[in-house]
């Protein structure tokens, strides 16, 4: 039996690094990805002491010659791609938009934004020989605009551009890589509001938690879904 082999960008820690430990746990090859060199090799020794085998790969989403050479390892130690995570992603700046410059929104979209369609493009060849590819889009539900406009978020979540506006285009993308990738399961999840660097750790929901439905769309069969958004419970909103 063929083992499914999967990618995860962003991965020496939090979600990312929850992602690559769940899916490794099923017997999947992994390979780890991450910008920082030694903070992935500490993650895949830290998995390693747990018993979990996963292979780390250097890719900087922001660099088309970093993402292009991991593609290149990729191909030559898996051969093929079955599953491509895009988690990567940054918060940039949470100013009030009177205050935003372009600059800041700049730097949030060159991760959040063009990060994904750079690893997702160059990772297609790869996905195209696998027997059922499928991309899973790491979202946000403050890229959603019912929960976006839902008052009872008001008080958590203050007004900001950046993020949410990425993770707005970010589901865009996904919709659109869904129509035009005939035979590419494509889809978005909210991960929920999980405890992780990128809020200081006040999420409420644990790292597993979080990982739930990237997991599930990961491991979705042929008849699962593709151009949807998705949370823990299901259907998310737009």
């Amino acid at each position: 039996m063929t083992t499914t082999t999967a990618l995860v960008t962003g991965a020496n820690k939090g979600l990312g690094r929850e992602t690559v430990r769940r899916l490794a746990v099923l017997g999947w090859d992994v390979f780890l990805a991450a910008r920082d060199e030694a903070r992935g090799m500490a993650a895949v020794a830290e998995l390693a002491d747990d018993g979990i085998d996963v292979r780390f790969v250097p890719l900087d989403v922001t660099s088309d010659e970093s993402v292009a050479a991991a593609a290149d390892v990729v191909k030559r130690l898996g051969g093929r791609l079955d599953v491509l995570v895009n988690n990567a992603g940054i918060g940039g700046s949470v100013s009030p938009p009177a205050d935003v410059r372009d600059a800041d929104l700049k730097e949030v979209f060159e991760v959040n934004v063009f990060g994904a369609i750079r690893v997702t493009n160059a990772f297609l060849p790869l996905l195209r020989t696998a027997e059922q590819p499928r991309i899973v889009m790491v979202s946000s539900g403050m890229g959603s605009f019912a929960v976006a406009n839902d008052p009872r978020w008001f008080g958590l979540v203050p007004p900001q551009l950046g993020y949410p506006a990425s993770k707005a285009a970010l589901n865009m993308i996904t919709s659109q890589y869904a129509r035009a990738l005939d035979g590419v399961q494509v889809n978005a999840v909210d991960p929920g509001y999980t405890a992780t660097d990128l809020n200081g750790h006040k999420g409420f929901q644990t790292v597993t938690e979080g990982t739930d439905a990237i997991v599930r769309l990961a491991t979705a069969g042929p008849d699962g879904p593709t151009g949807g958004f998705f949370n823990r419970d299901g259907e998310a909103p737009w």
